[in-house]
């Protein structure tokens, strides 16, 4: 039986994409796919316990896709992380960047831009299954219910 590929191989495939050290993009860059990704794994859990209408699949994913709550979650996950994970979390918490939230203090702000380096660079490495589990964990840990 031939192995399935995951959804980032199959992109890399079919895009002819090549290889990249993930450790040569910027924080930035990495926090740009993570939040696509966070929001991703947010929106499918809301869509997979039931269908509803689209206002009510929007708000059940706002209150938890917001730069306050990413905040929350990656404070409660701190001790969970690798050395290497962390290293990620520090480096997109401490870029510059040239926008702010707009319904979040600056350190929130920062704070979930590091967050979502941690899980950009953790698809990007092809370890899904390990940011997955730390999205249910923070989750958890700030008993935030989806």
């Amino acid at each position: 039986m031939e192995k399935s590929l995951t959804l980032l191989e199959h992109i890399k495939e079919q895009f002819q994409c090549e290889e990249v050290d993930v450790h040569t993009y910027s924080p930035l860059t990495l926090a740009y796919i993570g939040d696509c990704i966070f929001d991703l794994v947010i929106r499918s859990v809301i869509v997979l316990r039931g269908n509803r209408g689209v206002n009510g699949l929007h708000k059940s994913a706002t209150h938890i896709v917001k730069a306050e709550t990413q905040a929350k979650m990656i404070e409660a996950l701190q001790s969970d992380l690798t050395e290497e994970e962390m290293a990620v979390y520090k480096r997109g918490r401490n870029a510059k960047s040239h926008s702010s939230a707009k319904n979040a203090s600056l350190g929130a702000y920062r704070k979930a831009t590091g967050y979502e380096a941690l899980i950009g660079y953790l698809y990007l490495t092809n370890q899904m299954e390990r940011a997955v589990a730390l999205i249910k964990l923070g989750l958890e840990r700030v008993e935030m219910e989806i």
